[in-house]
């Protein structure tokens, strides 16, 4: 991927929802499951999204160990967002998976189940819960900010 994007949304798995996180910004590119490489000079601004699902929360896991590593280059992480994979309260094993696994990150966002995504509805900013309009505006925030050098 050699495209300029505000905001890389990657996903850690099939399924993570970074394309639907992606539509509800102009400036935010969808990276499917791949580090992005820019032609900037400046590092390329990323989340990581994965579901709530053991599965999901391994990805990340491995996502996170994977930067931690300094495996990846010319990538300043943002942050890792947590997309329920199912309606409800995640059960304690998967809560206590979440801490863990959270600790791996910079930031860590929740974002609760939302039906209308899963019925092939837009990703409409106004009508999405608050734990999606804050995520926007916590990011947008974030990328207004001037950049701050990482180890990688």
């Amino acid at each position: 991927m050699d495209r300029i994007a505000a905001l890389w949304v990657v996903g850690a798995h099939g399924g993570a929802g970074e394309s639907t996180l992606a539509e509800l910004d102009d400036g935010w590119i969808a990276g499917s499951h791949a580090w992005p490489s820019t032609p900037m000079p400046q590092p390329a601004r990323v989340v990581i999204v994965a579901r709530t699902s053991a599965r999901g929360l391994l990805a990340a896991k491995a996502v996170a160990k994977q930067w931690a590593a300094g495996l990846v280059r010319d990538v300043e992480l943002l942050g890792l967002v947590l997309v329920a994979d199912a309606p409800g309260r995640l059960p304690k094993p998967l809560r206590d998976l979440t801490k863990i696994i959270s600790g791996g990150y910079p930031r860590t966002w929740h974002v609760p189940w939302v039906e209308s995504w899963r019925l092939g509805e837009d990703p409409l900013l106004d009508a999405s819960p608050r734990e999606v309009r804050r995520l926007v505006d916590d990011l947008r925030t974030l990328l207004s900010t001037r950049r701050t050098p990482q180890r990688h």
